[in-house]
């Protein structure tokens, strides 16, 4: 049953600068490995934070309508995420940390970019059991 979705589409020139960011302040939205695997290419840099951005951003609206209590600011969702690639498809994790019980949901990422814009699309499934 799916119980959430969000979409998000950012330009990637915004994020053309990032790569001179401090690890620091990446830190603040991506995870470690996510920055060392943007980073990797300067010239595919914007491109991969773009859509990783995105896909937060995507995350955030499917969650917001199903939580209950104060509201989970951006930020703190994204401390608790991190996007990795299992047999090439992006997918988000979202840790226990969180406060979120995932135990019957389900995550569906699906994410694209062009040129000059990177979209992302998540769908929370919750589990019947």
């Amino acid at each position: 049953m799916i119980i959430g979705i969000g979409v998000d589409t950012v330009e990637i020139e915004r994020f053309s600068q990032w790569h001179t960011y401090s690890v620091k302040k990446l830190r603040r939205i991506f995870s470690a490995s996510e920055i060392d695997y943007c980073l990797a290419q300067q010239a595919k840099s914007a491109e991969r934070f773009a859509v990783r951005f995105a896909a937060r951003e995507a995350l955030y609206k499917a969650l917001t309508p199903i939580l209950s209590g104060p509201h989970l600011p951006f930020l703190t969702l994204c401390s608790y995420t991190t996007i990795q690639k299992i047999d090439s498809r992006p997918v988000i994790v979202l840790s226990n940390e969180s406060g979120i019980d995932m135990s019957s949901l389900h995550i569906h990422l699906s994410w694209s970019h062009s040129r000059t814009h990177a979209t992302a699309f998540v769908v929370l499934e919750k589990m019947i059991m």
